[in-house]
C-alpha cells in the first residue's frame, strides 16, 4: 500500500485522483479518456444500482435495452438535441478492417466497407427510443410507457477525471411517454424526488432540488430539474437530472396517439438519468486524508473482523469466535469480511480497510476473548470502544445506523455553512474566491448576464431552488431588477 500521501488541503484534485486509485476503485485504461472500474469500485456501483433499480420499479417503471448505435438521420431529427451533443459525438463510418498490403501485421480501414449511413455511438438515447416508441403507441390505451435502461454512453470529452467525467461512462436513463402535459410534468418531478431521496437516504449526501436556467437546460427539453450537491472543496456537483421534454421528440419522430375523444395528438415525454458520477460524489462528500469514508448502506463490506494473534493455535481459537460473530451479523443482513490473511500484520490490515472506507472494524485477540469483549473502531469518527460480545449484533446494527446518520448531518452542516447570501458584485467575487460554496444572489433572468458571470468567474447558475420565494431585488452583476435569488457556484 505504498502511495503518495497528498492531503485535501494540499491539492484536492490530486488527493481525489490518488484516492480513487489507492482505494482500488478505478484506473485509467489504454483507451484515452476511458476508465476501468475495478471490482471494489464496481461493488459500490452495484449497491447504488440495486437500490435505484428498486426505487424505479417501486414507482412503476420497467427495464428495457436499446441499441448502442443511432443512425445519423435519427439523431438529427430533433434539432436542439443533435446540436447540443454534436461536438461530443463519436461516429462509426466503416464496418470492417483489412490487412495493410505493405505490412501484414498492420490493419487499416477497408474503404469498400463504408457504411451507407453513419452511426452515432449514443451520447444519450432519446432519438433511438422515440423512433422505437412510434411503433409502440397508437392509442391512449398504450400510455403511459414507463421505461428505464441501464447502459453505457459515449461523450467525447477533452478533459477527463475518473468517475466525474470520462469519455465512456455507465448510467441509467429513464424515458417515459404520457397522454397529457401534466402527467409528464408530474413524472419529471417525481423522479427528481426519487434521486434526491436516494442521495440523502443512501449516499448520506444532502442535495438542493431546483430547475435549470434556459442556458443550462438539457438540449431538446422544455425544462430540466436537477439535484445539486456540495463537495468538500466548496465546488458543486450536478448529481442527477430529470427533463420535461414536452412534445419535442414526439413531433420530431411523429409519435401520435388517438385520445379518448378520438383526436390525434402528440405524446408528452420525459427523460431522467444518473451516472457513475455518483461515485465521485460519494468519494468527495465524505472521504478524508486516510481514505474513503463510506455510508454503511452503500458499503460493500460493512464490518471487517481482524484477528490479533501469535501463532496458529491462537488464530484457531480466535477464528472460531470471529466466524460465530460473522455468522450472527450476516443473519441480520450485515455484510462482513473476516480478514484472516497471514501475509499481513494487523496494522497493515487496519490501514487497508480504513483506506477502503469500511464503516466498522472489529479487532479481537486473546485478551479480548478472556474478557468476553471486542474492540470496535468507527471509520467516521475514528472512535474505538470495547463492547461485550453478548448481543453484539444489536450493537453493530445501531452503530451502522448511527454512522449513516452522522455522515449525513456532517455533510448537511458543511453544505448549510457554505450557502452565502450576497447583494453586491464585490461580495459575490469575495465569497467565490475565499469561502467558496453556493452563493445565493439576485440575477436579472437574462442569458447574457449569466454567460458574462460565467466568463468572468467560472461560476454558473447551478439551479433556481424549488423553495425560492419571489423576492424583489437588484441583479448583482447588471444592476437590473430581479424577482428572485438563484444559486451560483463553481462546479465539476
Amino acid at each position: 500500500m505504498a502511495f503518495e500521501k497528498i492531503t485535501r488541503e494540499e491539492d484536492y484534485s490530486k488527493w481525489y485522483n490518488n484516492l480513487v486509485k489507492d482505494a482500488d476503485l478505478a484506473e485509467h485504461s489504454a483507451v484515452k479518456g476511458c476508465m476501468v472500474i475495478k471490482p471494489y469500485g464496481y461493488a459500490i456501483w452495484e449497491k447504488m444500482q440495486a437500490q435505484l433499480d428498486k426505487m424505479f420499479k417501486d414507482t412503476g417503471h420497467s427495464n428495457a435495452y436499446f441499441p448502442l448505435f443511432v443512425p445519423k438521420s435519427l439523431f438529427e431529427a430533433e434539432e436542439k438535441n443533435a446540436e447540443g451533443f454534436a461536438k461530443e459525438c463519436a461516429v462509426v463510418t466503416h464496418y470492417r478492417l483489412k490487412t495493410d498490403p505493405e505490412n501484414d501485421a498492420k490493419l487499416i480501414v477497408d474503404p469498400k466497407a463504408k457504411l451507407e449511413e453513419e452511426l452515432i455511438v449514443r451520447p444519450t438515447s432519446e432519438a433511438i427510443i422515440w423512433n422505437t416508441y412510434r411503433g409502440w403507441i397508437e392509442s391512449y390505451r398504450d400510455l403511459p410507457i414507463l421505461v428505464n435502461q441501464w447502459a453505457n454512453v459515449v461523450r467525447w470529452e477533452m478533459r477527463t477525471r475518473l468517475f466525474l467525467r470520462t469519455t465512456e461512462f455507465l448510467w441509467q436513463e429513464g424515458h417515459t411517454a404520457h397522454a397529457t402535459r401534466q402527467e409528464a410534468i408530474d413524472e419529471t418531478t417525481k423522479m427528481l424526488h426519487v434521486y434526491a431521496d436516494f442521495a440523502e437516504q443512501f449516499m448520506a449526501t444532502p442535495v438542493i432540488k431546483g430547475v435549470k436556467t434556459e442556458n443550462e437546460r438539457f438540449a431538446g427539453a422544455d425544462d430540466t430539474y436537477c439535484i445539486e450537491g456540495l463537495m468538500q472543496d466548496g465546488k458543486a456537483l450536478q448529481m442527477g437530472t430529470s427533463h420535461f421534454l414536452g412534445q419535442n421528440f414526439a413531433q420530431a419522430f411523429d409519435v401520435k396517439f388517438t385520445s379518448k375523444e378520438g383526436k390525434q395528438e402528440y405524446v408528452w415525454a420525459t427523460s431522467w438519468g444518473v451516472s457513475t458520477r455518483l461515485m465521485g460524489a460519494l468519494i468527495m462528500t465524505h472521504s478524508d486524508d486516510e481514505g474513503l469514508v463510506l455510508p454503511p448502506k452503500l458499503a460493500p463490506i460493512q464490518v471487517v473482523i481482524v484477528p490479533i494473534y501469535r501463532g496458529e493455535e491462537q488464530l484457531e481459537i480466535i477464528s472460531k469466535k470471529a466466524l460465530e460473530i460473522k455468522s450472527d451479523l450476516e443473519k441480520i443482513g450485515v455484510s462482513v469480511k473476516f480478514d484472516d490473511r497471514d501475509t499481513f500484520k494487523p496494522g497493515y490490515k487496519f490501514a487497508e480497510w480504513e483506506l477502503k472506507g469500511v464503516p466498522l472494524r472489529i479487532a479481537i485477540g486473546p485478551r479480548d476473548l478472556e474478557k468476553g469483549t471486542v474492540e470496535i473502531a468507527r471509520r467516521d469518527t475514528k472512535e474505538k470502544t470495547a463492547y461485550q460480545i453478548n448481543d453484539l449484533s444489536g450493537k453493530i446494527e445501531h452503530l451502522l445506523e448511527s454512522i449513516q446518520e452522522n455522515l449525513y448531518l456532517k455533510a448537511e452542516t458543511f453544505r448549510d455553512n457554505h450557502i452565502t447570501l450576497v447583494n453586491t458584485w464585490e461580495e459575490f467575487q469575495e465569497v467565490l474566491e475565499t469561502k467558496t460554496g453556493f452563493i445565493s444572489a439576485h440575477w436579472d433572468g437574462t442569458g447574457e448576464t449569466e454567460e458574462k458571470i460565467k466568463e468572468l468567474t467560472k461560476a454558473t447558475i447551478r439551479c433556481i431552488p424549488f423553495d425560492t420565494k419571489e423576492e424583489k431585488g437588484t441583479c448583482v452583476f447588471s444592476g437590473n431588477p430581479s424577482n428572485q435569488r438563484v444559486l451560483f457556484a463553481k462546479a465539476y
